[in-house]
């Protein structure tokens, strides 16, 4: 009986049709609750012939260990930066993955970040909570120019969103979509450099690369509007950490707002957690009940199609593969 390593909590958790799919299969599921670190993915390795996995350590040490019993990996979500997608490759284990389920839930909970921090939301609730009577002044965003980094499905849907708010918007992306633009009035810049001088709110919508690896850091902020509001449901490592706490004591950015941080879950004394104009919430951006099912059914799909050596929905190493479970 193949035997599939379940690691992903919001799976798990969330009652929907997704765990009948998977029971219907008739595989032998081990849960662990994850994300798992790599010493944790070390000591399991070697014993299931399938991942289904979240934000895990999947290294190459973890995958080269795993051989030869190990035949896919199936990503519950989108991000693929937790997976040595190059040892993969190099092992023939194909990566699938889930592009197209969680990007309505994610540009909604961005929102909620950005609303949060204009208008003071956790000062307001905590202090009537506590029986006070304090407010202070917000801000409106009707107006507000919207800088999007990374104008994919997430990063679309933000700028539909932007613009029923009054809000202008520029974008930047490699892969431009003049079509889409050109409906929804989204100017092009042509710099990443060009959104982060020019935007009253940057918004963060790209993968983790090198490349993209402490893109918000010192030297760029310094080039930002003083009083920036930055919004971040991408990855945590694409904002330098200490640089943005230096900026947000500074008041040089106004609000930070994030799903994400660079060590998740973080210590009690991460710096980011104790700053008044920076709102953390633990990495649930996509996890609504809607988007859990729709995640979920994608990736055991992905799963099922693999157990056949049948071509699953979306693989980002195309050119491995796909060997049917014995």
């Amino acid at each position: 009986m193949p035997r599939i390593l379940l690691t992903t909590t919001s799976f798990q958790d969330t009652p929907g049709s997704h765990h009948d799919l998977l029971a219907s299969t008739g595989f032998e599921i081990v849960r662990e609750r994850g994300p798992l670190s790599e010493e944790r993915m070390l000591e399991l390795a070697g014993e299931f012939d399938a991942f289904l996995c979240g934000d895990d350590a999947i290294t190459r040490a973890v995958i080269e260990k795993s051989l030869p019993r190990l035949k896919v990996i199936s990503k519950y979500g989108i991000g693929l930066d937790k997976i040595d997608l190059p040892a993969a490759t190099d092992s023939r284990i194909p990566v699938l993955f889930t592009p197209g389920v969680n990007h309505t839930t994610v540009a909604e909970h961005n929102f909620l970040l950005l609303l949060s921090l204009e208008k003071h939301l956790l000062f307001h609730c905590d202090a009537t909570r506590a029986g006070e009577w304090k407010r202070k002044t917000g801000h409106e965003i009707m107006g507000k120019h919207l800088g999007i980094i990374g104008l994919g499905r997430i990063g679309k849907e933000v700028a539909i969103r932007a613009r029923a708010f009054g809000m202008t918007v520029s974008a930047h992306d490699l892969y431009w979509d003049d079509a889409f633009a050109a409906a929804h009035d989204i100017t092009r810049a042509p710099t990443i450099e060009e959104v982060l001088q020019n935007a009253d709110i940057i918004s963060l919508h790209t993968n983790l690369t090198a490349e993209t690896r402490d893109l918000i850091r010192a030297e760029n902020i310094a080039t930002m509007k003083d009083g920036v509001i930055i919004l971040n449901c991408a990855r945590g490592e694409i904002v330098h950490t200490a640089d943005m706490v230096e900026a947000l004591k500074s008041g040089k950015v106004a609000g930070y707002g994030t799903d994400v941080l660079d060590e998740e879950p973080p210590p009690a004394d991460h710096p980011l957690l104790k700053l008044p104009n920076c709102v953390v919430t633990p990495h649930v951006g996509s996890r609504t009940y809607e988007s859990v099912v729709r995640q979920a059914t994608a990736a055991v799909k992905n799963l099922i199609a693999a157990s056949k050596g049948e071509k699953p929905l979306a693989q980002n190493n195309p050119e491995v593969p796909i060997r049917a479970f014995e």
